[in-house]
């Protein structure tokens, strides 16, 4: 019997995972796609007030105003949350993190309440909680050890961190074992295989937005700005000169969108690097201070934001007239940041764009008017975060002092002064330690 026609005993058939009556497995075919109604993104929520005013042009020039418009509005929205500082930051990403969760399941939501059955979208919630307590709880005890050695519930929340998460996923996971229902588990595990790849797809990564942003606002800043810049540039070198077809999953982006965002995107990050890396307040880690109970971020900057003197490639040389050009490392830095998010940033688009269309939806959500739902916007940005994340632990960031010495200050005292012997020892061999103020201790 055919696998593609063949009726399953348990009754999941009408989710369409069947195929057609025919037989043919057509991976695009209607019968993959399960039998539900179109998202409301489908439906027109621009203001009435735009409408009016964009009454009377072309389909075309009418999307590309109503864009336009929000993106200008959604950009300065970014520029003032950047100027209220880390805590507006850290908390406009855990709400684009609940809605992006919450779109994406609502997609799956369709296909299981159709069924009545219990506790989906209960425990979809519950682990996106689970989920989020495990994160955050490490970022607390990597970042606030100050503030977790002077809070006795903090330390104990701390210590036993990883048991409690364990505990409370298990708790859930108990549940759907025993939530499920006769005729129907093949549909109970699709849909918890769906919570758990979103929870992949959307919590890990925003919790990586989040360890960016505690190297320093700059390493959130640039990523993100990287790719607006890319999305906004490739839109319009290919509404103005897109003449090829770069994929079918996306019909109209183009060569000419992908290769003119390019270059302005690697040009744009160069720039914006370099003007960043002048200012303290976007280069320097945020940090806790135990004492104002505040975020801080004062240091000396890092190298790679001090300017220095490179000398340059002969044949620049010769076409330039200068031997030398005064750089932040940063900015070259920015260069494989913007290619990234250039080149292989998109291709989170791509993949959310087919998402789409194995639903057949048009977007993710009906949330702002000309671009879709919120994970229409930040398909790339995931992505991008990633990478920052992988780029930054790979090429830029060493040992952590402040990390170890947290972890030295949860030690025994007795320990401590142990570690505290045999570092004054190793130094005194090494001659760092002159042997005079070993005495003098």
């Amino acid at each position: 019997i055919s696998l593609c026609s063949r009726q399953e005993a348990d009754g999941d058939d009408r989710l369409g995972l069947a195929g057609d009556a025919e037989g043919e497995c057509d991976g695009d075919s209607k019968a993959d796609t399960p039998d539900y109604p179109l998202s409301t993104a489908d439906t027109d929520n621009t203001p009435e007030c735009l409408n009016k005013a964009l009454e009377g042009l072309p389909p075309r020039w009418k999307n590309y105003w109503i864009r336009g418009v929000l993106s200008l509005a959604m950009i300065s929205g970014f520029f003032l949350i950047i100027y209220m500082g880390p805590i507006a930051l850290i908390l406009v990403v855990m709400s684009v993190q609940i809605k992006c969760f919450q779109e994406i399941i609502t997609i799956g939501y369709r296909v299981y309440h159709s069924y009545d059955l219990p506790w989906f979208r209960t425990l979809s919630w519950y682990f996106l909680i689970c989920v989020n307590y495990f994160f955050y709880g490490e970022t607390v005890a990597d970042y606030f050890g100050a503030l977790v050695q002077r809070e006795e519930p903090l330390q104990f929340l701390a210590r036993y961190h990883r048991f409690i998460s364990f505990a409370l996923y298990l708790a859930g996971f108990c549940m759907f074992v025993l939530s499920l229902v006769k005729k129907h588990y093949r549909l109970q595990f699709y849909m918890f295989a769906w919570t758990h790849v979103t929870l992949l797809i959307v919590v890990t990564q925003s919790h990586l937005v989040i360890q960016n942003l505690f190297e320093g606002m700059i390493w959130f800043i640039v990523p993100i700005s990287i790719v607006i810049c890319n999305d906004i540039m490739a839109y319009l070198f290919g509404f103005f000169f897109g003449r090829t077809p770069l994929i079918k999953l996306s019909p109209k982006k183009t060569w000419e969108g992908f290769i003119g965002g390019f270059f302005a995107t690697v040009v744009f990050g160069f720039i914006l690097a370099y003007l960043l890396s002048q200012f303290q307040c976007f280069v320097c880690p945020v940090g806790f201070n135990s004492e104002s109970n505040s975020f801080t971020v004062e240091c000396e900057p890092s190298d790679i934001f001090v300017m220095q003197e490179y000398t340059l490639p002969t044949v620049l040389q010769n076409t330039l007239r200068w031997k030398t050009v005064n750089l932040y490392p940063f900015a070259i830095h920015s260069i494989f940041l913007s290619s990234f998010g250039s080149l292989i940033g998109p291709f989170g688009g791509f993949f959310a764009s087919g998402f789409k269309r194995a639903f057949k939806i048009k977007d993710f959500a009906n949330t702002i008017p000309g671009h879709g739902g919120i994970m229409d916007r930040f398909d790339c940005q995931y992505l991008m975060a990633t990478f920052t994340h992988v780029y930054i632990a790979s090429f830029v960031r060493g040992p952590n002092p402040s990390k170890v010495l947290q972890q030295l200050l949860l030690l025994q005292p007795e320990q401590q002064l142990g570690i505290f012997h045999t570092l004054q020892s190793h130094l005194r061999d090494k001659g760092i330690l002159p042997p005079a103020a070993v005495q003098a201790e």
